[in-house]
């Protein structure tokens, strides 16, 4: 074991033991706002640094006495903790919940311009409290926290890789905590086909636990990339490239500490329930040229939200669904998450916005994902949705990810079961052009338009064998028997409560 991830494994095991915390979504967001705090102070620290290399005065974010190296972790002159200076117990709390956290807070009110380090402080801090009870605990975890180096960058991508983990953890565990969580086999495999480029701007309306993104940042600076890049590419990459919108308080701390333990210093992500932006207002200017996301669904809205919408609906994926056609710039591309029963549902607001879809953006694939990618916090069957705006939908490749097992929490999906998938939609000369059983195994068909009906999607694969297990007529006999006693078993009891 690295040690980063023992002292990772010493603050989470520390904190389990503290009155207020509970669970795994406590303890990652416990854990983010202190790292988010020292990288902070680290990243302040280096560009002082440069500052005065260039003959400059920096300004700092925070102010002199409440800077990590005043409160957090005072040193004496021998670079050691000041035990004199360093705050523990009830005067660590005091200052925390009633000096420090109201300050933070302060920034988003005291600034006006969102795309700056202050009003993101503000942001991620508004809706954010000190949940850890005991200031020994506190401190406790301040002095590990200390000795990580975020100037360090083998350090910090070993860190992002050990958060990545324990947003993974927080999403095992279930609950309202799954919705920040999709497997990154899946999110990979969605970037490598939309290809994100520099001078493209990517969003995701839904940031969540900002995997997409991240991930899209890995892919443009991969280490063959990388070194093509120019200064003004990666600063364009650093500043102008990443946007996004989260709802949840939780889920913007985790998005922008995720993020920016990636590398990526200044992403453009607020905190804000992307459906109360009236789709009628999107102006081109507004738009992005690739637009990846898995939006919440099974979620209503209220009527005043729908309103924003044209074809109004209280379902999450079909407002969401809708939001992302109006964001996608002409010639932009987008891949979407999307519940199953968004491809074949026919209601009339399902069936109309399939219809938009379909005559005002090319539809050129749709992957059905397998059962059990979201589990254990959903067990509902999911699609990817891909679509570019460069005209109307002629046919659809579909493509049916097959893994060789059940997927389960233990069992989850891998990036190789979705291998074939990538490589298909790089090579469109390999690919499956008919709509027509083969006689060998495929995992993909291509369907014309004209062969849809009532603007059905769904996934039909035309190879796919439905084993039928043929029982003898004894057994299928006695099948039938148990199932006649058991209705008369029911039966007899409806009776016996009608006449009581």
């Amino acid at each position: 074991m690295s040690e980063v991830q023992n002292k990772i494994d010493r603050i989470t095991d520390i904190l389990r033991r503290d009155d207020g915390i509970s669970g795994a979504m406590h303890y990652t967001e416990q854990i983010s706002w202190i790292l988010f705090l020292k990288f902070l102070n680290d990243y302040e620290e280096n560009r002082a640094d440069e500052a005065i290399l260039e003959g400059k005065d920096y300004e700092y974010v925070i102010r002199r006495d409440l800077r990590w190296d005043s409160w957090a972790s005072p040193k004496d002159k021998n670079g050691r903790l000041d035990l004199k200076r360093a705050l523990t117990g009830k005067d660590l709390m005091e200052f925390v919940n009633i000096t420090f956290f109201p300050y933070l807070k302060g920034f988003k009110a005291n600034t006006n311009d969102p795309k700056s380090i202050k009003y993101k402080i503000g942001a991620i801090f508004e809706y954010l409290d000190n949940r850890i009870a005991s200031g020994h605990t506190l401190r406790e975890i301040l002095d590990i926290i200390d000795t990580l180096d975020f100037q360090s960058s083998s350090e910090l991508f070993e860190l992002s890789q050990i958060y990545e983990t324990l947003l993974k953890g927080m999403g095992s565990d279930g609950g309202n905590s799954g919705e920040f969580y999709t497997p990154r086999a899946v999110i990979r495999a969605m970037v490598e086909a939309v290809d994100p480029k520099v001078g493209d701007t990517v969003y995701d309306g839904a940031v969540g636990s900002a995997g997409f993104l991240v991930e899209a940042f890995e892919y443009m600076t991969s280490p063959e990339k990388k070194e093509k890049l120019s200064a003004s590419d990666w600063e364009k990459i650093q500043t102008e490239t990443f946007y996004g919108q989260e709802k949840t308080s939780l889920g913007y701390v985790m998005g922008m500490m995720n993020m920016i333990l990636h590398g990526i210093e200044s992403p453009n992500v607020y905190k804000g329930n992307t459906l109360t932006q009236n789709i009628r207002d999107i102006q081109e200017k507004d738009r992005h040229s690739v637009i990846v996301a898995n939006p919440p669904f099974g979620g209503k809205e209220k009527k005043q939200i729908q309103q924003n919408f044209p074809v109004e609906s209280n379902a999450t994926e079909i407002l969401f669904l809708q939001h992302f056609m109006k964001m996608l710039k002409l010639e932009g591309r987008a891949a979407i998450i999307i519940p199953e029963g968004v491809l074949f549902q026919t209601n009339a607001a399902f069936t109309k916005v399939k219809q938009d879809l379909l005559e005002g953006f090319n539809v050129h694939t749709i992957v059905s994902l397998p059962s059990g990618v979201f589990l254990p916090y959903s067990g509902v069957k999911t699609n990817i949705l891909f679509f570019d705006r460069s005209g109307s939908t002629s046919s659809i490749w579909y493509y049916d990810v097959t893994p060789p097992y059940k997927l389960t929490k233990n069992k989850p999906i891998e990036y190789g079961h979705l291998q074939e998938f990538v490589e298909l939609y790089r090579n469109v000369k390999k690919r499956n052009h008919r709509n027509a059983k083969t006689e060998e195994e495929r995992f993909d068909w291509t369907v014309p338009v004209s062969e849809l009906k009532d603007y059905d999607l769904s996934a039909k694969n035309p190879h796919k064998v439905v084993e039928v297990d043929h029982l003898s007529p004894d057994k299928l006999l006695s099948k039938i028997k148990q199932n006649n006693n058991r209705i008369s078993e029911l039966m007899e009891k409806i009776e016996n409560l009608i006449n009581e």
